[in-house]
């Protein structure tokens, strides 16, 4: 039995799919971009200021599943450039707290709305869920 998360405050789905799925206990978050969730639009033209309001958005999701960074167990990551690899890690760390999740980050040809960073989360949900 899997169930459909969904929060107001991240960018609702662009396509045929949704914000997350709790399978057991485990979350699948589908890829962020640094869209605002309130208009739509991309949030900012730096590598940086896309990043934070990616993990803005991923913060949402994880919050509404009732889990955090710290349960965060793999990313993966689509950069547009990779050239901004160094400035992209200084802002993905500050998510977390505890130990670093595995990852995988790639440079892709694109990405939607032709943004420079995408980022999807598989996090465990706290026991008490």
């Amino acid at each position: 039995m899997a169930n459909v998360v969904h929060t107001d405050k991240a960018p609702k789905a662009l396509g045929p799919y949704v914000q997350g799925r709790i399978v057991g206990n485990l979350l699948f978050a589908s890829g962020q971009v640094p869209l605002s969730p309130e208009t739509g639009e991309i949030v900012g033209d730096t590598i940086q200021a896309q990043t934070e309001q990616v993990l803005k958005n991923v913060e949402a999701i994880l919050a509404e599943a009732g889990t955090d960074f710290d349960h965060v167990v793999k990313t993966t990551c689509f950069l547009s450039d990779i050239n901004d690899f160094v400035a992209f890690n200084e802002v993905y760390a500050t998510a977390f707290q505890q130990a670093f999740p595995a990852r995988s980050c790639v440079e892709v040809a694109r990405l939607p709305k032709d943004v420079k960073v995408e980022v999807e989360v598989i996090a465990e949900l706290p026991s008490s869920n």
